[in-house]
């Protein structure tokens, strides 16, 4: 178990991507000040105010481990933070000591298993249909980014694409590569489905855009 401080966002942070954030309400500058100060870590966890309300630290809520890399505080007191995800955490019990910000206690979110010895062969198609997305929908004039395969290839893809939150939340809180791997195909697959009846087109700014799927 892990005592974590959190920090509820509108946003999904998946293992491996990378995201820059502005931290400008006080409780989070307080947050962010002793983080930097003890292990540069913070738990970020999906949540959405204007559809969910208030935030509640309830139990068995999976969010990522966001750590600081870099840190740049400014002259009034905000600062910018550049993080990576880590590892996936679930919520055991919320923390009351009278911080102003949310902390609670965590445990590892681990998968439960995979489906045997074609894991391999089921990263290399899901990358190869990627690829294809890339080439043939978004027209990519960029060369399609490298993905090992040796790894884990679903948080890879879908943090490259902008997709609906709820969305990558389930992607994070499913628990095999195998079907995490289904769902990122799914996805893919509809928009070739959709670009092929000249219902979907990149939105022109360089990113895959799949929130309407």
């Amino acid at each position: 178990m892990d005592r974590l401080p959190l920090f509820p966002l509108p946003t999904v942070l998946l293992p491996g991507a990378p995201m820059p954030l502005h931290i400008f309400e006080p409780r989070y500058r307080q947050m962010v000040a002793r983080c930097v100060e003890g292990d540069s870590r913070f738990g970020l966890v999906y949540h959405d105010p204007d559809r969910d309300g208030p935030f509640h630290a309830d139990e068995a809520r999976v969010g990522t481990v966001a750590r600081i890399l870099k840190y740049q505080p400014l002259p009034d007191g905000r600062s910018l933070i550049f993080c990576v995800g880590e590892e996936r955490f679930t919520i055991r019990e919320e923390i009351e000591d009278g911080a102003p910000y949310y902390e609670a206690v965590v445990t590892p979110y681990q998968d439960a298993g995979d489906a045997g010895p074609d894991l391999a062969e089921r990263r290399r198609g899901s990358i190869g249909l990627f690829h294809r997305v890339l080439r043939e929908a978004v027209e990519a004039e960029e060369p399609p980014p490298e993905i090992d395969e040796s790894s884990e290839v679903a948080f890879r893809i879908a943090q490259t694409i902008r997709v609906d939150p709820a969305w990558q939340q389930s992607l994070l809180e499913t628990r095999s590569e195998s079907e995490r791997l289904d769902l990122i195909d799914i996805l893919l697959r509809t928009v070739l489905a959709a670009h092929a009846r000249g219902e979907w087109h990149p939105d022109g700014d360089g990113d895959e855009d799949l929130s309407a799927m």
